[in-house]
């Protein structure tokens, strides 16, 4: 599984996933290069609304909207960092670009802009991410812990978390995740 680029495709776990971390998640890649993947979990809310974190970060917040939008598990790597997808780009002080519409920013000026109703249009708030060193996404794969499809920016931003999953599923045709097996096959 050489030359295989996941940057902006969504995995989507396979039953034989038995982590708990993992089981049942839409994980979007944000990048994926010789040196590994990058991406956030997007279907895990933690409990904690977008109000409570600029509570806990002194962030004085003039949006009301903050008290609705939940902040996710992004995944198990950095749990106390924050990561914001968005669109649109935007310039913000740590942005990777992942393509023309859609950025991850860790820094806290875009908490701050949000705070002030001056972030961008659509945002995704997670704490942490998940990582794999290189490599090993493309052997988890191999051993059918993941299905692939290239992501879209509808199901990241206008959609609510627990209607993700099921709507990437619906991106590669399926329809029930009970249809999906556990069976490793090679044509």
């Amino acid at each position: 599984m050489k030359n295989v680029n996941l940057t902006h495709h969504f995995l989507i776990a396979m039953p034989t996933i038995a982590d708990s971390l993992f089981s049942k998640t839409l994980t979007y890649i944000c990048e994926h290069n010789e040196q590994g993947a990058l991406g956030i979990v997007i279907n895990r809310p933690t409990g904690l609304t977008l109000l409570n974190l600029f509570k806990q970060l002194d962030i004085p917040q003039m949006d009301s909207l903050a008290e609705s939008i939940p902040v996710l598990f992004g995944g198990p790597v950095q749990l106390d960092c924050g990561f914001v997808l968005h669109h649109p780009v935007g310039k913000w002080q740590s942005t990777l670009v992942v393509n023309k519409e859609v950025g991850l920013t860790t820094s806290l000026d875009i908490l701050k802009a949000i705070a002030n109703a001056e972030g961008p249009e659509q945002v995704l708030i997670a704490m942490g991410y998940a990582g794999w060193a290189a490599g090993q996404i493309e052997h988890e794969l191999a051993q059918n812990a993941w299905l692939t499809v290239p992501a879209s920016a509808n199901v990241i931003f206008d959609m609510p978390s627990e209607e993700r999953l099921p709507a990437a599923m619906q991106l590669l045709g399926i329809t029930n995740s009970a249809n999906l097996s556990n069976e490793i096959g090679h044509a």
